[in-house]
């Protein structure tokens, strides 16, 4: 005869059920991309700012993203979830695995990401959170279907990937400057090797989940290997140019040159040998280069105040009316009074 359950374990059952499901619900987010797009949006915002920063906005606006970018990526492993269950690196996810239910996920995906959109239209501005709707939009419905029909998803996917540093640059400003393009075309470039990278290293699984990523298609990895090369290079130029346009300094320009080659030789290295030893060696490069490269950018930026020219104008007024205007000046000593 099964032994009775005592009270307090049965009284446990449901707080432990409520535990496992908040954490599944939480890796749903995945909890790594956020961390680094939070990272991103902070570096725009804090490179974007002209005079002191404003924390509560800062604040803002990182709540505003990790809601709406978790959201974002909660629905896509909703999108992907028959998918992630054909690969062995994603068939344990929750939704594949079973512990959580695809309307749930759902659910939870889509009022994450209309909360997090609305929270930054009401409390940062309507600029940042249309160019983080742009993010759900872009990678929901174009670059997650595209992964199933093109090698060129990837171009597509660097799009949305790319405009973190952009929603804190907006953040800030309420514009978007030439810097923050400068800042997208980084991530952009950025990416390409880094997921090609990812793409070599599991695209036996890929293949099994049907999506058509350059590795998968590219057997002898030589395509692959020149399009490593070739944004690497193209990185390694963009990379210098927020000293060249003047919004970092001496320091960051050479930084930028030294972590650009280091990133190009790693790619060169990977198009050489096409194993997966360089692919690892390629993808732990692209995990350096990106953090450091903006790190030292927010140590060197170079801030250009900001001057409110109605003040400065009031200012300048109310000195030549205490000093008699420069022309009665200049009167005074040509004509002495009689």
């Amino acid at each position: 005869m099964t032994p009775p359950l005592q009270t307090d374990t049965v009284l446990a059952m449901p707080l432990v059920y409520t535990r496992r499901t908040a954490t599944d619900f939480f890796i749903l987010t995945k909890p790594r991309v956020v961390l680094m797009v939070l990272i991103t949006t902070a570096i725009g915002f804090y490179l974007g700012v002209q005079d002191a920063p404003h924390y509560l906005v800062l604040l803002h606006t990182l709540l505003g993203t990790a809601l709406a970018g978790g959201g974002t990526l909660a629905l896509n492993e909703y999108m992907e979830r028959e998918a992630d269950g054909r690969m062995q690196r994603t068939r344990l996810r929750p939704l594949p695995d079973g512990r959580l239910q695809a309307r749930d996920a759902l659910i939870f995906g889509v009022a994450l990401t209309l909360g997090g959109l609305g929270y930054l239209w009401w409390m940062v501005s309507g600029l940042s959170a249309l160019i983080t709707a742009s993010i759900t939009v872009s990678y929901l419905f174009v670059y997650t279907p595209l992964k199933q029909h093109t090698s060129l998803c990837s171009l597509v996917g660097a799009v949305p990937g790319a405009l973190p540093p952009v929603i804190g640059w907006a953040a800030a400003r309420n514009s978007v400057d030439l810097e923050a393009w400068i800042l997208f075309a980084i991530m952009f470039l950025w990416q390409m090797p880094h997921s090609l990278a990812i793409g070599w290293l599991y695209r036996e699984d890929y293949a099994k989940a049907g999506f058509r990523l350059l590795p998968v298609i590219d057997p002898d990895g030589r395509v692959t290997g020149q399009q490593i090369v070739l944004n690497c290079a193209a990185l390694l130029a963009v990379g210098l140019l927020p000293t060249l346009v003047g919004f970092a300094g001496a320091t960051y320009f050479f930084a930028a040159l030294l972590l650009g080659s280091v990133f190009l030789w790693y790619g060169m290295r990977l198009a050489t040998l096409r194993s997966l030893a360089s692919a690892r060696h390629l993808l732990f490069a692209s995990l350096v280069y990106l953090p450091v490269l903006l790190a030292v950018l927010a140590f060197d930026k170079i801030t250009f105040p900001y001057i409110d020219l109605d003040h400065l104008s009031a200012h300048v007024a109310s000195a030549h009316e205490q000093h008699g205007g420069p022309h009665d000046h200049h009167a005074g000593h040509a004509m002495p009074p009689k």
